[in-house]
Formats: structure tokens, sequence, C-alpha cells
């Protein structure tokens, strides 16, 4: 079992501040969520038959607002079409190589046809807030996946390019234009690699995200510099082009282009059912 205190020290990073927990209340539910890192590359071997019913009921164990559970999954374990998603999103091989590939979905259609099916009206399903209600409850459904995933000794990794071609992912998962359904991120599942071990990436001081009372961000240069030199670090540790996050960052939101065709998710949106009044 990994020492959650040396755990906390990678999640935070080089030369960051610690939270201060006591040590007895840590525990290997907590350590599990300490030890997360996005697990790029994957064994071949295929999972136990048992893992996809196991995870999918740890989805639905995860909070729904209002418990309408706008949500769905499609599983994807062939290895012809998790190759055909894996050039969808920008040839990213850990969609080829990975096992099970989730993809998560907003899903109004399920409420549309009870609604259509007893003759009534939803004249509150095309506002923004009810998309917005299935995104959350896809991403606490997903995490719920990813945190039993780990319990059970597998890696994972959130495919967020999904959302890069949305008309196209949706052909692909037999999602028919105006069905109120769109593909809002993938997730990698299998077994990690260990020739090729995935780091613990360090994240900001809690003095950044976290306040109390009220919302008061400290000046910008105070807020990042020390995250800054903890990732140049980490960076560096992996033999990667040592960047720094705040850089990183803006240039990642800088253009349009940047945002890799995901700048025109409305008109996507539109096209598959979604009016977002």
């Amino acid at each position: 079992m990994s020492d959650p205190f040396e755990l906390l020290k990678a999640r935070y990073g080089a030369g960051q501040p610690l939270p201060a927990v006591a040590a007895d209340r840590l525990n290997p539910v907590l350590e599990t969520l300490f030890a997360h890192r996005s697990v790029r590359d994957y064994r071949p071997d295929p999972l136990p038959p048992d893992t996809l019913d196991l995870l999918v009921a740890a989805a639905q164990s995860a909070p729904s607002s209002s418990n309408l559970q706008v949500w769905s999954v499609v599983a994807i374990e062939d290895a012809a079409r998790r190759a055909r998603f894996a050039e969808l999103v920008g040839n990213q091989k850990q969609v080829r190589e990975a096992p099970l590939f989730l993809a998560w979905l907003v899903d109004l259609s399920r409420l549309r046809r009870i609604a259509a099916e007893r003759g009534r009206e939803l004249a509150g399903i095309d506002y923004l807030d009810t998309f917005l209600m299935g995104v959350i409850d896809a991403a606490l459904a997903a995490q719920n996946v990813v945190n039993a995933a780990e319990s059970l000794g597998l890696g994972t990794v959130y495919i967020g390019a999904l959302r890069n071609e949305p008309e196209a992912v949706a052909a692909e998962l037999g999602i028919a234009p105006g069905d109120g359904v769109y593909a809002v991120f993938g997730l990698c599942v299998g077994y990690p690699d260990a020739t090729k071990p995935a780091s613990v990436k360090p994240r900001l001081p809690q003095t950044s995200v976290l306040y109390r009372e009220r919302y008061a961000p400290a000046p910008v240069q105070e807020e990042v510099a020390g995250y800054d030199a903890a990732m140049h670090a980490f960076y560096t540790s992996q033999g990667l082009p040592p960047n720094l996050w705040s850089e990183h960052s803006v240039a990642r939101l800088r253009t349009p282009a940047d945002l890799k065709g995901r700048h025109r998710l409305r008109e996507a949106l539109a096209a598959l059912g979604f009016a977002l009044r």
C-alpha cells in the first residue's frame, strides 16, 4: 500500500504547501483518490467479464439532479470500432489500445420518448440548464467509474476530444440528428502498461482553489508562481518540454483554432436536437 502522505506530496508537487490532514483521517478510499493519474499506455489484456457491469453500477450510484438521470453511456469494446474512434479524436493511441472505451452521453431522448408516449409536452427540456444538468450527471457518473476502476487495479484517461467532431461521433454511435443526445467525453479503461508507468500530476495549491465564506482570489502571480515551478519540475522529471502551466493554459484558449473544432459546439448541438434557450 502506498504512503498517502507521499501521494499528497506528489499531488501538490515540489515546493508547494500540503493540506493539513491528520494521519488517522486517511483511508484506502482517500488513497485511491490521491493516487489518481491519467493512463495513456495499456496492456492488451481483456477485462474480466463482469467489469463493465461493475463499472456501470458504480456510475449509477452517483448523484443525479432530481433523479432525472439524463445521461447514458455507450461501451465500445470492438477493436475496429475503437480504432475508428481513435481517428476521430486525433489519432490518440490509448483509445485504440485500451480494451474498453466508454462514450458518455447527455441523453434527453429518454424523457422525450416518455413524454411522447404519454402525449405530454416538455416545455422545459430545451433550456440550457437541462443540457447542463445532463453534462453534470454524466461527469458525476463517469468519475464514479474512474474511482471504481482504479480500486480494481485498472487505469483510465478521459478523452475530451470526442467533442472535436460531434456530428461524426454521433453518426459512429448511432445517434440520429434531432435525438437530443450528445457525446460529451470519452473514457479509456484498461490495465496500465507497467513498462510505461504514469505519474501523479501536481495540482494547484489549495490556496488557489479554496476560499472560505467569500470568493477572494489572490494576485495572479502569487496564486500560480509556485505551481508553475512545480509543473516545470514535473515536466522535466517526465522528460517532457518544461512548459509553464500558466503559459500552456493561456495558449490553450487563445484563439478559436486552439479549441480544435469545439468553437462550433452551439451549431453542432442545434443539429443534434438541443435548442438551448
